[in-house]
């Protein structure tokens, strides 16, 4: 795989809860650590997302904002 994205993480489903049109996917990159990507249904499907699969959590942003209460 090749991609311009600086920020991939490598790590493994934890869930998938599927929607009517988006999935919501948990990826555990390390032990206690998570991220949580929204991705369409379809894109699921066709990446055979599963509970226990190696994925990349793959980053791309152009801002990082920081907040304080």
């Amino acid at each position: 795989m090749k991609i311009s994205a600086r920020n991939t993480l490598k790590g493994k489903v934890k869930s998938v809860v599927t929607g009517t049109v988006n999935d919501e996917v948990i990826v555990e990159v390390s032990p206690g650590v998570e991220i949580t990507a929204m991705i369409t249904k379809a894109s699921a499907e066709s990446l055979g997302l599963a509970v226990d699969k190696e994925v990349y959590a793959v980053i791309k942003a152009s801002d990082v904002m920081v907040a304080i209460d």
